[in-house]
């Protein structure tokens, strides 16, 4: 039997999630044998209330910015040549992240929107983290909010909410073992994004130098966000991964558990209920029975197929990590739910070219 302290959380969380207080949802993060299983089943329910019982996922290709956005006219033919590539394979999305390489052109951020449009005319661009975003301003001497909306003009339809980490100016600091991006910088720029009518994803990287405490209170500020803008597409909770052979931090753990992994998407869909609906299993960073134990405790999408294509497959981040739609056909299958191919924003798509198999 569960302490006093975790079951009564656990009979929050079922009755009404709005009301599990900070120290209420640390409980759950805890959460180990058969308590972590209810807390799963309960996350699961309010996931078929909110969001279906349809696996989704998004046919997209990432772009490593770093890598293809040299500005050059080779380099622009290229990009074009890529985005339309993925459209011919069935993409609805291409991704880019990852700041411009050195000697790109001032206003490069805009000219990889603008050819990413020429190639693949009406293909979703999902592109620009925070930090790319106040790069991008500062190379042109503009303002974030000016060059947001110069890039939506152009065709951005959205931007990452990734290099988020944990929102705690503290924790960010250990983590990268220096100065990162302010929290309420981190802020600024994503609320402005949904301001000039970008949506974006959230993100929390967790399972290194953060307490429960830093999850929860993550977890509020998204929320908090959510309600203010109503710009969050998804929320993806992302174990952290450490670099091969790299030195942790002092403290740091080399990621979370698949309990953790559990835990954490269980308590994110109860406390993000009602802001954002939407919760991913990131596929690229988990084993197939973690993802089928997610899809059951809490999780509605698989995010991006992540398509390589043949022209150039080592030009996106997570080159040779693809999904097919015969994975996704085969997961939702041995957990008796449907799939639907959906837009980066969550809509039906209106192109019925299959997604490869």
């Amino acid at each position: 039997m569960p302490p006093a302290d975790l079951r009564a959380a656990l009979r929050t969380a079922a009755r009404d999630p709005d009301r599990l207080s900070d120290a209420q949802a640390e409980a759950l993060l805890g959460a180990d044998g058969g308590a972590l299983e209810e807390l799963c089943a309960t996350a699961d329910a309010l996931r078929a209330r909110r969001a279906g019982d349809e696996i989704t996922h998004v046919v997209n290709r990432n772009l490593d910015v770093e890598r293809v956005g040299a500005g050059t006219p080779a380099a622009r033919a290229r990009v074009r040549e890529l985005a339309a590539e993925a459209q011919r394979l069935g993409a609805t999305e291409v991704c880019a992240q990852g700041p411009l390489p050195p000697g790109a052109p001032a206003d490069g951020y805009l000219d990889l929107v603008r050819d990413v449009a020429a190639g693949a005319p009406g293909v979703h661009l999902h592109a620009f983290r925070p930090p790319e975003v106040a790069d991008a301003a500062a190379r042109r001497g503009s303002s974030p909010r000016e060059f947001l909306e110069a890039a939506r003009a152009a065709g951005l339809g959205s931007v990452p909410g990734t290099a988020a980490r944990i929102l705690d100016d503290d924790v960010r600091a250990r983590l990268a073992g220096g100065p990162d991006l302010p929290v309420a910088r981190w802020v600024e720029l994503v609320t402005t994004a949904h301001e000039v009518g970008l949506t974006s994803t959230a993100t929390m990287v967790h399972g290194h130098v953060e307490s429960p405490a830093h999850q929860v209170a993550h977890l509020r500020l998204l929320a908090s966000i959510a309600e203010r803008t109503g710009g969050f597409t998804e929320f993806i909770p992302m174990p952290f991964v450490p670099p091969p052979g790299a030195a942790l931090p002092a403290g740091c753990r080399p990621g979370p558990d698949a309990r953790e992994v559990r835990a954490v998407t269980a308590v994110a869909r109860l406390l993000l209920a009602g802001r954002i609906d939407h919760v991913q299993a990131p596929w690229p960073k988990l084993d197939e029975a973690l993802v089928l134990q997610l899809l059951a405790g809490g999780a509605d999408d698989l995010g991006g197929l992540l398509l390589d294509g043949e022209l150039d497959p080592s030009a996106g981040q997570e080159r040779g990590l693809t999904l097919t739609r015969s994975d996704v056909e085969r997961l939702a299958a041995s957990l008796g739910r449907g799939v639907r191919r959906r837009t980066t924003r969550y809509g039906e798509v209106a192109d019925p070219a299959p997604a490869p198999a």
